[in-house]
C-alpha cells in the first residue's frame, strides 16, 4: 500500500519552525516512499480557529513547496461524520457523560504526566449510566491495559493510556467535537498510512491507537519529532514573533537557506546550505533524524 501522509495544523496562528519542520519532514517521508501527502486543517474548535488563518498557513506551505495532493480537508466543515462516530461508540456501549468542571478537574491534584503535562482524568464520572445519546460531554471508556506500538522516530513504544490521559473526552458540554475524535475519524477517512508529529503529542498515541480500534479503523505509522528550541534550548513562542516565514524574510533569510536548515536538521543534508524541497527527498531517512530537540541559529532570532 502506497504511503499517505498528511500534515494537520490547528489554524489559530502563523506556521513557526517547528510546525514547518514537522510539515516537511511529513512531505519528505511520502515523497520518499512514493506516496502522496495531504494537508487538513484542525479547526474544529470554531471559537479558537480562523479561516483567514488557515488560508496563512497555507500559503506559507506553498513558498516552502509544500501543496497538498488532494483537496485541503477542514474539520469545521466534517460534524456528520463525528456524530456518526459518536453513534457508533455509544451503539457499542463505549461512551459516558462526564460532568466534571475544569475546577472539579483541576482541584483533583494530580501531577501532569512526565514532560509532556498530560494530567489523565481519573475516572470520576465512568460509572455514570449514558441511556440515550445526547448533547453531553462524553468520553471514551478505555480498554484496560497497555499496549505497543512502533515510532518511526523513536523506535519501539510500551504505553498504557490510562496512565497517560485516561479516558478522552470527545464531545464538549458547548456542542464542539474534541480533538482525539476528530483527528482518527479524519485519518480514517483520508486513508492516512504515517502520521508525523512533535514529541509533545506523542503520549497521545495510545489512546488514539485505542479509538482506531474500537471505531475499526486501521492504525497509521506514527513518528514523532524533537521540537525546535530558541538558541538557549526555550521552546519558540509566540512573543519571540514564533519565527515564522514572514519574521524570517524580514530579517533577510532567503527561502533556500530556511528550506537547507531544515534539511539539515532532519539529516537530509550535511551541512546547513541552501536547497529546494525535492533536493532533500533522496536522503531522507527515518534513522538519520535526530531524537532530541534541534535549535535554530542565534543569527535567525535578532
Amino acid at each position: 500500500m502506497s504511503c499517505i501522509g498528511r500534515f494537520a495544523p490547528s489554524p489559530t496562528g502563523e506556521l513557526h519552525l517547528g510546525n514547518l519542520r514537522t510539515a516537511l519532514a511529513s512531505w519528505l517521508s511520502a515523497r520518499a516512499q512514493g506516496g502522496r501527502w495531504l494537508v487538513r486543517m484542525e479547526d474544529v474548535d470554531t471559537a479558537r480557529c480562523r479561516g483567514t488563518l488557515g488560508e496563512a498557513q497555507l500559503r506559507d506551505l506553498a513558498a516552502l513547496g509544500l501543496e497538498s495532493d488532494g483537496p485541503v480537508l477542514w474539520q469545521s466543515r466534517r460534524h456528520g461524520a463525528y456524530q456518526a462516530a459518536l453513534q457508533r461508540l455509544f451503539q457499542a456501549g463505549s461512551l459516558y457523560p462526564c460532568v466534571c468542571t475544569r475546577r472539579d478537574l483541576a482541584l483533583l491534584g494530580s501531577a501532569p504526566h512526565g514532560e509532556d503535562g498530560l494530567r489523565p482524568y481519573p475516572g470520576t464520572c465512568q460509572h455514570r449510566p449514558l441511556p440515550f445519546l445526547r448533547p453531553d460531554a462524553l468520553r471514551f471508556r478505555l480498554p484496560a491495559g497497555s499496549l505497543d506500538w512502533a515510532d518511526l522516530a523513536l523506535g519501539p513504544q510500551r504505553d498504557d493510556p490510562a496512565q497517560l490521559t485516561g479516558d478522552p473526552l470527545l464531545h464538549r458540554r458547548d456542542g464542539c467535537f474534541a480533538y482525539h475524535l476528530a483527528v482518527v475519524v479524519d485519518d480514517g477517512a483520508q486513508g492516512v498510512t504515517e502520521v508525523v508529529r512533535g514529541t509533545d503529542l506523542r503520549g497521545v498515541t495510545a489512546t488514539q491507537i485505542r479509538l482506531q480500534e474500537a471505531l475499526g479503523l486501521a492504525r497509521p505509522a506514527y513518528g514523532h519529532l524533537g521540537l525546535v528550541t530558541g538558541p538557549g534550548g526555550a521552546r519558540l513562542g509566540k512573543r519571540d514573533g514564533a519565527l515564522g516565514l514572514a519574521l524570517l524574510a524580514h530579517r533577510g533569510i532567503a527561502m533556500p537557506r530556511i528550506l537547507g536548515w531544515l534539511g539539515w536538521s532532519l539529516g537530509c543534508l550535511e551541512r546547513p546550505e541552501p536547497a529546494r524541497p525535492e533536493d532533500l527527498v533522496p536522503g531522507f531517512r527515518w534513522d538519520r533524524v535526530p531524537r532530541g530537540p534541534v535549535a535554530v541559529p542565534e543569527t535567525w532570532c535578532g
